[in-house]
């Protein structure tokens, strides 16, 4: 319960001051390589109506969290609207402004993420963008398949395996990446950004409803819903395919990964041969 939490979150700031502390660590955007920075930057969405920053992270409830920055701006009427999100519209972003105002907000306004276990979210990320979406299938699913599958060039890129999927990822640098399935340090920064809050897709409700009070935003607002159509990641789902993945795959991926385990305090994937006999 709550109290389970709270040590979660106490972990979570230890963990995060305990790393981000070391020298070699990042201590502001201003000393990140350029393009890390030009990453972090577009990834931070800014109400300067409610002087928070949040940085978004795809597959971990930005789209809801996008809806309710609209409706604070005026520019959606409720977070209930049914409409296709534009993920680019009605948004302000921190890398759009000149630097002076990109320090005065870093300092001056409440800052906040959301983050999800990293496995669920790669899976979250891999059913939804291969099992659904053209696009995706077509700009990466085509090229996945005919690079590690023989014979694979007459695929449409819709039939793209996890295993095809994990390797593909284990062969991209995490900084080039689509953002979909980059490592949420690599998003967010979280060394760079100090984050006054980190809350987590396990509660998102609560969470988001702790972050709204904190910001002072109208009553009304609520976070939204899921979507009827959305397929959540059960522990079923997550067991099933861990456990048909070859446990090498699974062992270096971890590897690419481990920031986000380690400092935002998720246990390692269990792949033991007991667990998977279950």
């Amino acid at each position: 319960g709550d109290l389970d939490y709270e040590v979660l979150r106490d972990i979570r700031n230890r963990t995060i001051r305990a790393v981000c502390g070391q020298r070699a660590m990042p201590h502001s955007v201003w000393e990140l390589p350029a393009g890390q920075r030009r990453t972090v930057l577009r990834h931070l969405l800014v109400s300067d109506k409610y002087r928070f920053l949040y940085c978004y992270v795809p597959k971990v409830a930005c789209s809801n969290w996008k809806r309710i920055l609209k409706v604070l701006d005026g520019a959606l009427e409720s977070v209930d609207v049914k409409l296709k999100m534009d993920h680019k519209s009605d948004l302000v972003f921190l890398g759009d402004m000149k630097p002076d105002e990109i320090s005065y907000r870093l300092k001056n306004y409440y800052k906040f993420i959301f983050v999800r276990n990293p496995v669920e979210r790669l899976l979250s990320a891999y059913r939804n963008k291969f099992g659904e979406i053209k696009e995706y299938q077509q700009k990466y699913g085509v090229e996945i398949v005919r690079r590690y599958r023989k014979n694979g060039g007459n695929s449409a890129g819709d039939d793209v395996t996890f295993s095809e999927f994990l390797r593909y990822l284990l062969d991209e640098e995490a900084e080039r990446m689509n953002e979909h399935w980059m490592p949420i340090y690599n998003l967010c920064q979280p060394c760079a950004v100090r984050y006054d809050f980190i809350g987590s897709y396990e509660r998102l409700n609560a969470d988001a409803n702790y972050v709204l009070e904190r910001v002072q935003s109208p009553s009304f607002i609520r976070f939204p819903e899921r979507q009827s159509w959305y397929k959540p990641v059960t522990a079923e789902t997550l067991h099933y395919y861990l456990c048909n993945t070859q446990r090498r795959l699974i062992k270096e991926l971890l590897t690419k990964y481990i920031l986000d385990f380690s400092l935002f305090a998720y246990p390692l994937p269990n792949i033991t041969s007991e667990f998977c006999r279950q």
